[in-house]
């Protein structure tokens, strides 16, 4: 056995009466052991809230976006289409124009975000399981309707019941005088509420679903798009197929896999959590000091040991190498325990969901997580640094005493 390690561990289990030194060593490893178990629990939430984010946006998403790399809008030419149907794994292809307009139901009316697609929601075959109130149909024989998020409907006080009622759209007409406008300087349609959904509060107080053919008068598109919408067959990986494309489109165009329409969010998260993780890091390395403490009174008790062992012919470095051993069994025994603790409160939670989210609304009860081992990495080799950095002056000392 190394005798380094022998001698620190023979200190770190001694069996004399606990003393102040013991304590401060026994409040290092709690502190460890606590800043530990939070970096991993912490993480694992927001990889958790991740993972919710990107299974909420599914609903809504297409699994591949195109949008022009600079403009609003774009013409889809015929072109466009041809190099698109040469690649292989797109099942759909669906043509998009997405407008603010002041919608108005009776006496109410607010400003939502207008999504006029050309098919029935085949792009978003999911959508079906948010439904809550009528059929999410945008067009039947020659009749159109309007497909609304829950907030929409509740803040125009919609009556699904009310067939006779239609759902006024009021968009501002090209080169209209909007200094001192009236009623010639919008162009306004009238089209009969279908559907309501509800998938999460940002898209179900924002949108309102219509037909592409329905809106191109209304907003005088001219035959322009704000975006390509593409459903993949199952089983296609949607990083092979959007390489395809983009290479087939060139730089005209970007294409977004679901990660990238929610870039600032996900962004936000990533920003998020690195700064809870150098926080609760910094946290550990305060709690930490106290190793230091602990070894630099040990290597002051000890010194009458220390002169023994350099009398016996040890040599400095082998000094250096027991207090090193002593602060590290200190350290990694709380951020052992810390890292299990953790690991089993997020596996606790992941299979029964003790900590619920209480939200009126909310689609999951309980708050979701989700343990990387990219994190559970990082965390050790924070703690392996912190607690070298807290334990290598003592040990410098120590090894420097004379005879």
């Amino acid at each position: 056995m190394n005798l380094a390690f022998l001698v620190a561990r023979r200190y770190f289990l001694t069996k004399k009466k606990t003393s102040f030194i013991n304590l401060i060593a026994i409040i290092s490893m709690l502190g460890v052991c606590i800043g530990t178990m939070a970096l991993v629990v912490v993480l694992s939430v927001f990889n958790g809230l991740e993972d919710f984010n990107r299974q909420l946006f599914k609903t809504f998403d297409a699994d591949l976006r195109i949008v022009p790399a600079s403009g609003k809008n774009f013409r889809v030419t015929d072109s466009l289409r041809t190099e698109l149907k040469k690649i292989q794994g797109i099942k759909h292809i669906t043509q998009v124009y997405e407008e603010n307009a002041l919608v108005q139901y009776g006496d109410q009316r607010t400003v939502v975000t207008i999504k006029a697609m050309d098919d029935n929601l085949q792009s978003h075959p999911e959508m079906d399981t948010a439904r809550i109130a009528g059929s999410l149909i945008l067009q039947q024989q020659q009749q159109n309707f309007a497909v609304l998020g829950i907030g929409v409907a509740r803040m125009l006080g919609l009556r699904p019941e009310d067939p006779l009622t239609p759902l006024e759209i009021w968009y501002p007409r090209k080169n209209a005088n909007l200094a001192a406008p009236g009623l010639d300087a919008f162009n306004q349609a009238n089209i009969q509420p279908g559907g309501i959904f509800s998938i999460e509060q940002t898209f179900d107080d924002q949108y309102v679903f219509v037909p592409l053919r329905f809106a191109e008068d209304l907003f005088e598109t001219e035959g322009k798009r704000t975006a390509l919408e593409l459903q993949l067959q199952p089983g296609v990986a949607v990083e092979s197929v959007q390489k395809q494309v983009k290479m087939a489109l060139g730089s005209t165009f970007n294409v977004q896999n679901p990660d990238e329409q929610h870039a600032s969010l996900f962004r936000a998260i990533q920003i998020e959590k690195l700064f809870v993780f150098i926080t609760l890091t910094l946290i550990v390395a305060i709690a930490s000091f106290n190793i230091y403490f602990s070894l630099s009174m040990l290597a002051i008790e000890k010194k009458s040991d220390v002169a023994t062992l350099l009398a016996l012919g040890a040599w400095p470095g082998l000094i250096r190498r027991i207090f090193l051993t002593e602060g590290a069994l200190v350290g990694f025994s709380g951020a052992l325990v810390g890292l299990l603790t953790g690991i089993g409160i997020c596996w606790l939670q992941q299979e029964y969901g003790l900590i619920k989210m209480e939200l009126v609304g909310s689609l999951v009860d309980a708050y979701p997580v989700r343990m990387q081992l990219f994190d559970l990495v990082g965390v050790t080799v924070a703690i392996i640094i912190i607690t070298l950095a807290a334990s290598w002056m003592p040990a410098q000392k120590a090894a420097n005493q004379e005879l």
